[in-house]
């Protein structure tokens, strides 16, 4: 889980791969009607942290990934310890809820839950597209921790309405865990970016007829695409235009009432010092995002490991054991002259090294680092080692520099790998699927992983058993082959295996038809 959870948040090309593609620049709305050429006035990024967010007035709101984020959390009850960042916006039930009117959650939902998989639940990723999107459109870093569990049903309502009173405002956000104090701050914070949309708030936001906002959107600040403090200082300098506090329905002004309850104490902080905000907002956004049902447990906070190999694939051809990968380094000084070594450890005693190959073109940056890609062996074919001695642990050698983890290295698993005599029966559309297993070592089952959706989005994973040992395929004296066949999908199947009480899962990267034929 950490692993992948590190990859979502720091292996990033901005417009290009990862989930920040779909907030740069911060002006994208994935989701146009097709008959409006002009701006819509609507972003991904309100409406990711709209979905995470949940809260008071945020119902109304268009500041995508926030609020997806906050509406989600907001049917935490910190009496009982249920509800929470987990995910159960994705029910039907919730989302037809008038606290959750709008289209912002479907939306935000069809892009982040592809990012989830067997290891990462549909909740972290709501959490990670509201601290990718503030971070990627100039807000603070927020401390992100992983580990949180989908829902597997609707919460009860949680979500403060722009037309209820301060006082139940302040009743919700203490029933979420929050006071008087933090509830002005969250929906400051949440409220420098988006703003609210005519079409399902028709009683807040009066058609618009501006061509830069063809679906009538009024912003909470005049720089509601970047995080700043100007919601606090349009707001106590009487300038603002916020929907919610100069609204013509004075009901639903609730971000008025809110900003106000205390004097405009807070707002009058936040006017003053962008630094203070920032990190007012970082603190109060990692809580939030910190906020789910009792008994889940977070991890540490995850940031950017310096070393990483990632992408780690096994081939058994004969006696050769080919071995491909990349390893990525956070934030290396810039070395035109640099020399970087895969060192390795064999089963029979061995050292080896070999030089890295830079792949600069693959260097991905983030806000606060850049990382930086080589991958193992002098071709795409990868190293080539002698099956016998295989390989037990590696690590790296950079400019003179040992990474090694203080000496622990990175574990490398070859004790089941994809063979080469595997092959397709095309008469019939069937794969001879042949693993090789190293002898000597407590393999106990070999089994075909088949991953599924439910409905809501949730990745599930069932293990077929169905390999076993076939002595009448001959390799070499290191590995023996368990075979399986297997009808259908050309796609990419995983296989996994039970080691020394260990699962592992790998990916069979060979497509059906690129298989060589059977023997007839």
């Amino acid at each position: 889980m950490l692993d992948e959870l590190e990859s979502l948040l720091y292996e990033i090309t901005p417009g290009t791969t990862g989930i920040a593609s779909f907030i740069q620049p911060c002006d994208t709305f994935s989701f146009a009607p097709t008959e409006f050429s002009g701006p819509t006035g609507r972003s991904n990024v309100a409406d990711w942290i709209r979905t995470v967010r949940h809260i008071h007035s945020f119902r109304q709101l268009r500041t995508p990934y926030i609020a997806q984020a906050y509406h989600d959390m907001a049917t935490h009850n910190i009496a009982d310890g249920t509800g929470g960042l987990d995910a159960s916006i994705r029910f039907a039930e919730e989302q037809a809820r008038a606290e959750n009117v709008g289209d912002g959650f479907g939306n935000t939902l069809g892009v982040l839950t592809g990012f989830s998989t067997r290891y990462v639940s549909v909740a972290d990723t709501l959490a990670l597209g509201m601290v990718i999107a503030v971070e990627f459109c100039g807000g603070p870093q927020i401390p992100f921790r992983g580990g949180r569990v989908d829902a597997t049903e609707p919460n009860l309502p949680g979500v403060p309405e722009p037309e209820q009173t301060l006082d139940s405002h302040i009743a919700a956000f203490a029933k979420q865990g929050f006071t008087q104090d933090e509830m002005i701050a969250l929906v400051a914070c949440g409220h420098t970016f988006g703003g609210v949309q005519h079409a399902p708030f028709p009683d807040i936001v009066p058609e618009l007829n501006d061509p830069n906002s063809t679906e009538s959107v009024a912003h909470f600040d005049s720089t509601n695409l970047h995080f700043d403090n100007n919601i606090a200082m349009e707001y106590i300098s009487g300038t603002t235009q916020n929907p919610l506090v100069v609204g013509f329905n004075d009901t639903t002004n609730s971000d008025g009432r809110i900003f106000g309850s205390d004097g405009n104490v807070t707002m009058l902080s936040f006017a003053n010092s962008p630094e203070l905000f920032a990190s007012r907002c970082s603190e109060l956004f990692a809580r939030m995002l910190d906020t789910v049902p009792s008994g889940v447990q977070l991890s540490d906070v995850i940031t950017p490991l310096p070393v990483k190999p990632s992408n780690l694939e096994f081939t058994l051809d004969g006696d050769i054991l080919q071995f491909s990968g990349q390893v990525r380094f956070w934030n290396l000084t810039d070395n035109p002259n640099r020399v970087a070594l895969l060192l390795w450890d064999d089963h029979l005693g061995g050292v080896h090294n070999s030089t890295l190959i830079s792949s600069l073109e693959s260097v991905t940056s983030y806000p606060d680092g850049v990382g930086t890609y080589y991958r193992f062996g002098a071709d795409s074919s990868g190293l080539s080692l002698d099956a016998a001695a295989g390989i037990t642990n590696m690590r790296f050698m950079v400019d003179g520099k040992l990474e090694d983890q203080d000496g622990v290295g990175f574990a490398v698993q070859d004790a089941v790998v994809f063979s080469t005599t595997s092959c397709f029966f095309s008469n019939n559309f069937t794969a001879q699927y042949n693993v090789a297993v190293r002898k000597g070592v407590n393999v106990t089952s070999v089994y075909i992983e088949t991953e599924a959706r439910d409905s809501s989005g949730h990745v599930a994973v069932t293990e077929t058993n169905g390999f076993s040992p076939d002595s009448t395929v001959a390799v070499n004296s290191a590995y023996s082959i368990w075979t399986l066949n297997l009808a259908g999908s050309p796609y990419t199947r995983y296989v996994g295996a039970e080691i020394d009480g260990v699962k592992y899962s790998m990916a069979l990267f060979t497509p059906l038809p690129a298989l060589p034929s059977c023997p007839s």
